[in-house]
């Protein structure tokens, strides 16, 4: 009996160990439970960001010659299947689109940099290089979108903030392909600048 009991006890604390093994899987894989609040809504709100930016923009006449001159860019439906940014070396520049605060230009668009995919295990990171870092992990979501969740970093900062930590730093987003070889990071309510970033992304 005591052998028996001993041997019950053992298997439930492997069922436990494992149960809880395949929860933080599931965890790190499903970006609703990695999510804050704040970021699941701005993810909702996706599309109200692109219209009140676009709004914005058409504004002014340079604004609707900028978004002429890249449609694909800039049209909110276009969206190809096959999302996710493979492993690799890429270029990217952002957008920022709809400026906050008096005098905000309604089109910014800033310099191109190096960025870059890296894959460990489960876990797929997208990084660029500037001023201004994103730094954060994506997230396989539908066929034609991939989540991304990450921070900003700034200036000299030698290492990414922790997501979660400063709701101003949090960054959400979609990652949509838009062309054969073509992409953008689409970052609806941005915690500075802008309505909507839009950062293109492009092999290197």
């Amino acid at each position: 009996m005591r052998i028996a009991r001993i041997i019950a006890v053992s298997l439930a604390g492997a069922m436990l160990a494992t149960a809880a093994v395949r929860g933080q899987d599931t965890s790190d894989r499903d970006w609703r439970k990695v999510a804050t609040r704040q970021d699941r809504e701005r993810l909702r709100g996706w599309r109200d960001a692109w219209v009140q930016a676009l709004a914005k923009v058409r504004g002014s006449e340079a604004g609707r010659a900028r978004l002429a001159a890249d449609p694909a860019l800039f049209d909110p439906d276009r969206v190809i299947e096959g999302a996710a940014l493979h492993p690799g070396r890429y270029r990217c520049r952002t957008h920022r689109l709809g400026g906050i605060g008096a005098g905000g230009p309604p089109l910014l668009t800033g310099s191109w940099t190096a960025c870059r995919v890296t894959e460990a295990g489960m876990e797929r990171r997208f990084v660029t290089d500037g001023d201004q870092r994103a730094s954060g992990n994506l997230f396989d979501s539908t066929d034609s979108r991939t989540i991304f969740l990450g921070t900003l970093a700034l200036g000299d900062e030698d290492r990414p903030m922790r997501y979660g930590r400063d709701r101003q730093r949090d960054m959400a987003g979609l990652v949509e392909r838009i062309d054969a070889a073509r992409w953008r990071l689409v970052l609806p309510f941005p915690g500075f600048h802008s309505t909507l970033d839009v950062i293109e992304v492009v092999p290197d």
